[in-house]
Parts: C-alpha cells; sequence; structure tokens
C-alpha cells in the first residue's frame, strides 16, 4: 500500500527550523555587533588626541603619545568608625558610578585619638581600565563635572610630578547614576588618572584633549 503522507511534510518541518536558526543566528550577529562598539572616547584618542599632540610636542613614533592607563575612584570614610553601615551604602554608591565591583580598603594600624583599631573598613575603591575607564572618563567629563555647583573648570596644578592628576569632589551626588532620594549622607571622593606621560605639561595636554575642562591660567 502506498504511504499517504504528505511529501513536503517533512520538508516544511526542516524549512521552519532552518528559518528558526537563521532567525537565532541573526540574534546573534546583533549581539555581537552590539558588543565590539568601541566607547566614543576610544576614538577620540585615536582620531582627535593622539595626531594633535604628536603635532603640539612632535612626537615621531605614535608609541611615544601619552596614555590614559587607568582611572582610581577612592571614597575616604571616615565616619564609617561609628557607623559601619555606610560601607554598605559606599559599595553600592560607588558600583553605580563605576559599573564596576568596589573593593573595601581597611584601616592598616590603630590610632587611639580616633578610636581606630586596625583592620576595620575605612573606605572603598574601585580602579577602571580599559573599556570601563573609556566609559567612565566620558560620563565624568560630559556629564558629572557640570553637575557641580558654580562649576568654572577643574585646576590645572592637582598633578604629581610623574604625569598623573587627581580630582577631589566634594559630593558624590554630581555623578547622575546617585538617587538623591535615597542617600543617607553626603560622601566625598577623589579620582585620579593615571597616564604614561613622563611630565605633567604631556599628562595635562593628553587630559585637555580628552575633553577636560581646565581652568584658564
Amino acid at each position: 500500500m502506498a504511504s499517504t503522507k504528505d511529501p513536503k511534510a517533512g520538508g516544511g518541518k526542516k524549512a521552519g527550523k532552518g528559518k528558526q536558526e537563521a532567525a537565532k543566528g541573526d540574534q546573534i550577529a546583533v549581539h555581537s555587533t552590539a558588543e565590539i562598539v568601541a566607547p566614543r572616547f576610544i576614538e577620540k584618542y585615536a582620531k582627535e588626541t593622539v595626531p594633535a599632540l604628536r603635532k603640539q610636542f612632535g612626537y615621531t613614533n605614535p608609541m611615544q603619545v601619552p596614555r590614559l592607563e587607568k582611572i582610581v575612584v577612592n571614597m575616604g570614610l571616615g565616619a564609617a568608625v561609628a557607623n559601619p553601615k555606610i560601607i554598605d551604602t559606599a559599595v553600592e554608591e560607588m558600583r553605580a558610578i563605576t559599573g564596576q565591583k568596589p573593593v573595601v580598603t581597611r584601616s592598616k594600624k590603630a590610632i587611639a585619638t580616633f578610636k581606630l583599631r586596625a583592620g576595620i573598613p575605612i573606605g572603598v575603591m574601585v580602579t577602571l581600565r580599559s573599556r570601563q575607564m573609556w566609559e567612565f572618563l566620558d560620563r565624568f567629563v560630559s556629564l558629572a563635572l557640570p553637575r557641580m555647583r558654580d562649576f568654572r573648570g577643574v585646576s590645572r596644578k592637582a598633578f604629581d610630578g610623574q604625569g598623573n592628576y587627581t580630582i577631589g569632589l566634594k559630593e558624590q551626588i554630581i555623578f547622575p547614576e546617585i538617587n538623591y532620594d535615597r542617600i543617607d549622607v553626603v560622601k566625598g571622593l577623589n579620582v585620579s588618572f593615571v597616564t604614561t606621560a613622563k611630565t605633567d605639561e604631556e599628562a595635562r595636554a593628553l587630559l585637555q584633549h580628552l575633553g577636560m575642562p581646565f581652568r584658564p591660567n
């Protein structure tokens, strides 16, 4: 007896499965494309900053051009000695600001005058490199700094003599990631930009070309 099965039925299932796999492949391709998009400040450095620095300082080799190596964000919390819960909120706020889990820093020695015991949490810190570093720099100069009260630019003198620059901030609320209604206490923090520059002049030029709003002389 001849089979009554439709000879096209199996082909239809295979075709449907093939379409699903193709659609899945398209989704993977879209996600892969999204993942490899570089932060815009990487492109800014390559296309604008490097040529400008080579022209300004006469670098003959591209490897001579200074670059941003890492950004260290540090929040010191002396009040945590009396109120340890501040550390927990600081960790969450630092995670929101930087997009990376912070490290809790602890006191190295006891100081009786400040009722400080060795080994207790007194701050949080994050070291940013690569993609996270460039994304943080973008948000910092484009969104956070302009939100400071009476902002007229950052100091041109806060360099350490070795091409590194540190900015002290009085309030964490300048970062748009912080919900003002949920903060327990206003916290200050330091943001340090570590560069490969050999002089402060080169480091200043690097940061300025990257968008750091220095105050006029």
